[in-house]
């Protein structure tokens, strides 16, 4: 059963369509302040459920990488059915779940939202025990409540399974080999302050697509959590700029 508020959303717009792609453990409901944002640009926008998420996190726990990025490969269905172009946006996990997609299908733009290619020291990732060892397993997952925001994006589980992150961890290697085929422009956002998603992810990610277009645009204090930041409009407007901006634009930087 799926949590009240942690269900898929979707704004009919116009032909141009953006997919919203939450991160590990976290909800659609995370990414509604954009879409209502991207919506009232014009933009139909679907934010998908990714498979084990808004459930139980021992739903969660039977999920694989392979069922969260068919996940996303519904949703780009589903907008492919009522939109003539389709730009993907990604926070966190999900940001390396629109890079994967957009060597698999025709999209416009992309952009990741602190996107881990690496994982910051401080999560300890190091101290993970082999695969085999993790099942069943899970590991408190601590994050402060959050004011200003959409009830259900404080319904993000407490814990996490030990499985889980071995299931992360085979999405950043396969982003990490598939990364030269993103062709599509892309829009790096990251944080310089981030605590889970090492800020040099953001520099590895500009280095290894073979995009032409190509920016990254950094923040200095939104930490992690970029659609939910204090400064969440900055990275609302800078995006949207960045989908209605026309193809083959000069690349820039900030």
């Amino acid at each position: 059963m799926i949590l009240p508020g942690a269900e898929p959303f979707f704004m009919p717009g116009g032909k141009r369509g953006v997919l919203l792609i939450h991160g590990f453990t976290g909800l659609p409901a995370e990414l509604l302040l954009m879409g209502n944002y991207l919506h009232d640009q014009g933009f139909t926008v679907l934010g998908v459920r990714l498979a084990g998420h808004g459930t139980t996190v021992e739903d969660m726990s039977r999920m694989s990488s392979e069922d969260w990025m068919d996940s996303v490969r519904d949703g780009y269905a589903v907008l492919a059915g009522c939109c003539e172009d389709i730009a993907v946006i990604g926070h966190s996990m999900g940001g390396l779940f629109a890079l994967l997609l957009s060597t698999e299908e025709k999209i416009s733009h992309v952009v990741t939202l602190a996107a881990p290619i690496y994982v910051a020291e401080e999560q300890g990732l190091k101290f993970l025990p082999p695969r085999e060892a993790c099942t069943d397993q899970f590991v408190p997952k601590a994050r402060r409540h959050l004011t200003g925001v959409p009830p259900a994006a404080n319904k993000t589980y407490r814990k996490m399974p030990l499985i889980g992150i071995h299931e992360l961890v085979d999405v950043i290697e396969a982003t990490k080999g598939c990364i030269p085929k993103v062709t599509a422009p892309v829009l790096i956002m990251h944080s310089r302050d981030d605590h889970t998603a090492d800020p040099r992810s953001a520099d590895y990610i500009y280095a290894h697509v073979s995009s032409r277009v190509r920016s990254v645009y950094w923040l200095e204090q939104s930490g992690h959590l970029l659609p939910l930041a204090a400064d969440r409009e900055q990275v609302f407007e800078q995006s949207a700029a960045f989908l209605l901006s026309p193809v083959g634009a000069d690349e820039q930087a900030n």
